[in-house]
């Protein structure tokens, strides 16, 4: 079930809010923790017994870390170990088989196994818990059912952000929830899926389309324009199911932290992965960064802290090689912009270091979407070096496109939150209400125009499903 289907926004959904709003609040985590069980069951029922495992692991290991202080690390480590062999196990046990198989000049049977949705998300979760319990930031949940809930929240546990539980236990115990928190949550959450269904589901087709044919066959207009088809279909996709996430938390009371903050206005590598994805960027930094040293050592340790962020960050993206190469990029890039780069993007105009940083992360996304190694170099290999600039096939997809990628750009630099600033601090009150009234009617009309692309266009995937 994915947010932005039919079944989703209305059988699941509304069933679920007016149970959860109907109970008293005593009821409301178990009604909670009911909706998600149900929402994970709808594609793989027997999954369910692998998240309750994992919460189960947490939750004890939690608990002796209290109760036995002189081994508490020992608790620790135990937690993390077993859920990280969890996740190795469904995750990669299938890329080491056939990696061996091809090194070994052998074929070895690959497990009959399917990735667990979500598991990368919860994993994360259940890891930052007993982290965060060890070092005293947090006390140990007693209520297991609580904590489940907390692990197996439906609004995040598929796609993210990677909420820590210390940043929501308060709101596990006691949280408030009025008409204002609802009505900015169905705000958010159908910005959310006006990216998702408008602009990312299309995008997402062009780009299918050009990768379907070898890059030996494109120009290279054609490539660049798909590649950067490619760039907006996942931020719009991974952005827009955020925002939807966000939204629901809000509905149910809960607060999210944001997980993008306009990325594509990044003016370097650094300052476009302080706005991607910031809840696992920071999971990252705060669980593996600074524990191996950050910073504070010397330059080949911290060259090595960056590498081994960056070869896991690409890691926990997929369960294939390119995703680490894809780390391995940004890695080498980050270490090049700290201590080369850095002096020199400082003293070059802005839209220059826009210019550069939109065209090292477009590349980067060729590597993260192309798995097969041959492909991939040959895709950005005529990026570059090609005699074919322009063909039919770039005008064939460009003239339906291109305006519709330019509108999409609109909408990922922060024009919106500037409009929305200056209408409410508009004194004409006949004018604030004229304007209220126009954006009702816009958002009215965007979401038949959701529906009618969802009942009509059976393309509706989900790219961070896979991670």
């Amino acid at each position: 079930m994915v947010f932005s289907g039919i079944p989703f926004l209305f059988f699941f959904l509304p069933i679920s809010l007016i149970l959860y709003y109907a109970v008293p609040f005593c009821a409301k985590n178990y009604v909670l923790l009911l909706a998600s069980l149900i929402f994970y069951a709808w594609g793989e029922p027997v999954y369910i017994l692998l998240m309750i495992a994992s919460t189960l692991v947490s939750y004890i290991n939690g608990l002796f870390v209290i109760k036995y202080p002189d081994k508490k690390k020992f608790f620790m480590i135990c937690s993390i170990v077993i859920n990280l062999l969890l996740l190795g196990f469904f995750k990669y046990a299938n890329l080491f088989i056939n990696t061996s198989s091809f090194l070994f000049g052998r074929t070895f049977a690959s497990l009959d196994i399917v990735l667990p949705i979500g598991i990368s998300f919860y994993t994360f979760q259940t890891m930052s818990y007993n982290i965060d319990v060890y070092r005293g930031e947090v006390p140990p949940e007693k209520n297991f059912f609580i904590l489940m809930t907390y692990i197996s929240m439906f609004p995040q546990l598929i796609a993210g952000p990677i909420v820590r539980y210390k940043t929501v236990r308060g709101e596990m115990h006691k949280r408030q929830i009025n008409i204002e928190k609802i009505t900015d949550g169905v705000m958010i959450f159908l910005h959310g899926l006006f990216k998702k269904v408008i602009i990312a589901n299309t995008l997402g087709e062009l780009f299918n389309e050009i990768s379907s044919v070898s890059p030996s066959e494109h120009s290279l207009l054609t490539l660049w324009l798909g590649i950067i088809a490619f760039y907006f279909h996942i931020y719009f996709d991974f952005s827009g199911y955020s925002d939807m996430a966000i939204g629901m938390g809000k509905m149910l009371g809960f607060t999210f932290l944001e997980n993008f903050n306009y990325p594509m206005i990044a003016k370097s590598v650094s300052d476009f992965w302080r706005r991607w994805h910031m809840s696992l960027t920071t999971w990252f930094k705060d669980y593996v960064y600074i524990p191996l040293g950050g910073s504070r050592c010397s330059k080949p340790k911290h060259i090595r802290n960056l590498l081994i962020v960056w070869i896991l960050t690409g890691f926990w993206h997929g369960a294939s090689w390119n995703f680490v190469v894809w780390g391995l990029y940004f890695g080498v890039l980050l270490i090049l912009e700290k201590f080369v780069l850095d002096k020199y993007l400082s003293k070059i105009p802005s839209i220059f270091r826009h210019i550069y940083t939109s065209v090292i992360v477009t590349v980067g996304w060729a590597i993260f979407s192309l798995e097969d190694f041959s492909v991939m170099i040959q895709y950005i290999r005529r990026m570059f070096i090609n005699t074919n600039l322009v063909d039919k096939t770039f005008l064939f997809y460009a003239l339906p496109y291109i305006p519709f990628l330019l509108v999409s750009t609109l909408f990922a630099i922060p024009l919106y939150p500037r409009f929305k600033k200056a209408v409410y601090g508009l004194e004409n009150r006949a004018v604030k209400v004229l304007v209220n009234c126009g954006l009702s009617a816009v958002y009215c009309l965007l979401i038949i125009l959701c529906i009618a692309l969802l009942v009509g266009n059976a393309y509706n995937p989900f790219l961070y499903f896979r991670f």
